[in-house]
């Protein structure tokens, strides 16, 4: 089990296996790359894992839970620490009692059956860091929310009251508990904000009911450095409100929102619709919440975006990814109408980079959930000529892509083409070169859309934005990975250093 340590003090070199409930969800996939960029060895417990590892890559052992309790128990006594990420959302419908019950047994009995693994278990982990909300607080006007303010009556109040009590009893068994109370958690790909964008980058979106309510908010790549933080840090223990400390109203977060889309943000939601549409579930929007992160302060966290600008620009604008029309063409892709180029650099080794990104089976945990991304078949061995096949959504349509390889040098450069799928052409370079003990990645696609105009008009208002968002958010994973050190450069600093030649990370349908 996890190494000896004094009481008190951080564990920040230990390296850990950690049991992770809800991996395949917003927060779980953005966890598991920074646990195995930190050296954790990560166990997921799944419902289908072939599901699971389509999310998740090649590098996450799984146990399924129809294996049982005893395979439960088995799992934890080999873990040094348990994160409880599981849950349905609080916004999948009115909450009938049925949907209650759901909500209910999602969050409060499945971290009850955790623990009762835990007790049965022989060794025990160390750490239990337990999901929860700041909907805990319930509608508090601008009174300002600590980890000592009293819970609310109302019905989410008393399930994260009972969600928090079936975590703690972790703590007679000589556990570690952390109990998260998280605010809208903003991120590329998922969650709050990927609800919200649509309207918004239309023109149409606006606060919610009067948008005087206060509305607490951790941006995605800060709430996985807490939980990774709270696994090997021993001064995190009890409550602690995981959200930013830049307090701002639903008014607020909406035109800072449209000032980082360049779009108005005026029209409201009356909340009149949100309960015509939500019923008594629409207090999780409309509820002010003025939540304090001060035990995050008390720590002195270090948060990577302590701002709602600073967040929403990094998750709106990302990456830096330029699509244009193509120019000067390789051979094999002569007929590309479009480009696509994008660099990242990373603070780790090149041998360290190529062994985490150069295995196919990573490809999921790369793309965006909503593709839905599946390898069909075996995979064969990387060479030229290889053939792997694939499955992918794009937008609401099932795609089957076919991919060959048409180069490969390994540990610097290989080119994939697509054999059968949606476009025209598609021809898709990846290199890099070791810097130092840092390593430079870069991307170049060439394609041509279908359906002639129609699908030049397709490019402009669709493909090309999807294009991007999907390398995007691979750069948000390789944040992840690799540490807060990777960055990205423009499109003038990379055809400055185009002349760089090694491998990137893994074939690349999309």
């Amino acid at each position: 089990m996890g190494a000896s340590r004094i009481a008190g003090t951080p564990r920040l070199s230990a390296k850990l296996r950690v049991l992770v409930t809800g991996a395949t969800g917003f927060v779980g996939r953005a966890l598991v790359p920074l646990l195995h960029g930190e050296g954790h060895s990560v166990v997921a417990w799944v419902r289908s894992e072939v599901t699971a590892r389509g999310l998740l890559g090649a590098d996450v052992e799984m146990v399924s839970i129809s294996a049982g309790f005893d395979a439960l128990a088995t799992e934890i006594e080999r873990s040094d620490a348990v994160v409880d990420l599981a849950g349905a959302p609080i916004l999948g419908g009115r909450w009938t009692a049925a949907r209650r019950a759901v909500l209910e047994d999602s969050r409060v009995g499945l971290t009850s059956d955790l623990v009762r693994a835990m007790a049965a278990a022989k060794t025990r982990p160390a750490t239990l860091v337990s999901a929860g909300a700041v909907g805990y607080y319930g509608d508090r006007a601008d009174e300002p929310l600590t980890e000592t303010s009293r819970a609310a009556a109302d019905f989410l109040g008393r399930l994260s009251q009972r969600w928090e009590q079936a975590a703690q009893q972790a703590e007679a068994l000589g556990v570690r508990v952390v109990c998260l109370r998280t605010g809208v958690v903003l991120g590329r790909a998922g969650g709050a904000l990927a609800q919200m964008l649509p309207a918004f980058q239309f023109g149409v979106g606006g606060p919610i009911g009067s948008g005087k309510q206060y509305c607490p908010w951790i941006h995605l790549h800060d709430l996985v450095r807490v939980i990774a933080t709270a696994l090997v840090d021993d001064r995190y223990r009890g409550p602690v409100n995981a959200v930013a400390p830049a307090q701002t109203t639903n008014r607020a977060f909406a035109s800072t929102l449209g000032l980082a889309l360049h779009r108005r943000a005026v029209l409201p939601l009356p909340a009149l619709a949100l309960k015509a549409i939500f019923g008594e579930a629409a207090v999780a929007l409309l509820a002010s919440q003025r939540v304090v992160p001060r035990a995050l302060e008390t720590w002195r966290f270090p948060f990577g975006f302590p701002t709602l600008a600073a967040a929403l620009d990094d998750i709106v604008g990302g990456a830096p990814v330029t699509v244009a029309s193509a120019t000067s063409k390789p051979l094999g892709a002569e007929a590309a109408r479009y480009e696509l180029r994008t660099r990242t650099v990373v603070d780790a080794p090149l041998d360290e980079t190529f062994a985490s990104f150069s295995k196919a089976a990573n490809l999921g945990l790369i793309t965006p959930a909503d593709m839905r991304f599946t390898i069909d078949g075996p995979m064969p061995p990387m060479a030229p000529g290889a053939i792997i096949n694939y499955r992918v959504r794009i937008g609401p349509v099932p795609v089957k892509w076919r991919t060959r390889i048409a180069e490969w040098e390994p540990e610097r450069r290989f080119v994939d083409t697509q054999e059968a799928g949606p476009y025209r052409l598609w021809w898709h370079e990846h290199t890099c070169r070791a810097d130092g003990r840092r390593t430079i990645m870069d991307d170049r696609v060439f394609y041509t859309p279908p359906f002639g105009l129609l699908g030049r008009l397709t490019n402009r208002f669709f493909i090309a934005p999807t294009i991007k968002k999907i390398f995007q958010y691979r750069g948000d994973v390789i944040r992840l990975r690799f540490g807060a050190g990777a960055k990205f450069s423009s499109r003038e600093q990379w055809v400055r250093l185009l002349s760089c030649r090694a491998h990137d990370f893994a074939v690349s349908p999309v």
